[in-house]
């Protein structure tokens, strides 16, 4: 049985002289895995449309444990995203925590999407990367039922005015008052703080559209990465390189 699909390769890895196994996030199938056979020669017609980070069109037949790669057609390429380390490198560790949330097929369109979305901005260059790798870790982890409770103190119930702690591990917001009286220092600045509510609040389609002063951004990074980690459970090895890397 033959299945239309299309997909984003998040992994490649190389079987024997040329054959590979391919790791998509397809909007209707979840994240899959496939063999490519004899996709890595150059004169293969799977080659161009199997690299990574390639969008393609696949036909797949289903076997015993996988999928395998009948034909593909590339759709687009994003190779903007391989013509600096830090862009590559953040483009991995993106695809490492997309894999690490592997979205059920009623999940996978949207985190497919914005993937897709944060891949072009990498190649386009228009965001600091950090800011970019904020977005990504905080709005894909709010679609896979981990968004955290934004709309005010948990303890008062405060909404703005000062700084504010957020808990990374219990996903709530602290004013400079509660979070004083549990024993935790505020981590959020207002711009921060209004930064977080919108990439976990706003419609898709203006994720992107806003601007952050330095220090506000250095607060934002930081939670947003803690958060993603506490949930994800485990380490990335993708951090951790990208940390050597991204300033």
């Amino acid at each position: 049985m033959q299945i239309a699909t299309t997909g984003l390769v998040l992994k490649q890895v190389k079987v024997g002289e040329a054959d590979q196994i391919l790791t998509l996030l397809t909007p209707d199938l979840g994240v899959v895995s496939a063999s490519a056979r004899g996709s890595l020669r150059l004169k293969n017609k799977l080659f161009s449309a199997s690299g990574l980070f390639c969008y393609s069109e696949f036909t797949l037949t289903s076997g015993r444990s996988h999928y395998f790669v009948e034909s593909a057609q590339l759709k687009k390429g994003f190779y903007g995203v391989s013509e600096t380390v830090e862009g590559m490198s953040l483009a991995a560790y993106m695809a490492e925590v997309a894999l690490a949330l592997s979205p059920a097929p009623q999940e996978a369109e949207p985190q497919l999407r914005l993937l897709l979305n944060c891949l072009y901005m990498i190649g386009a260059k228009r965001m600091p990367l950090r800011q970019l790798k904020a977005i990504y870790e905080l709005r894909a982890m709010s679609m896979a039922g981990y968004q955290p409770d934004l709309l005010a103190c948990a303890g008062c119930g405060k909404y703005e005015g000062g700084d504010f702690y957020f808990d990374p591990v219990e996903g709530r917001l602290l004013c400079a008052g509660c979070a004083d009286r549990a024993r935790h220092i505020p981590n959020l600045d207002a711009g921060a703080l209004h930064a977080l509510r919108h990439i976990c609040l706003v419609e898709d389609k203006k994720v992107f559209s806003f601007t952050l002063a330095p220090a506000s951004l250095a607060n934002l990074a930081r939670v947003s990465e803690q958060y993603t980690l506490a949930h994800l459970e485990h380490g990335l090895k993708s951090l951790d390189f990208l940390k050597t890397v991204l300033e």
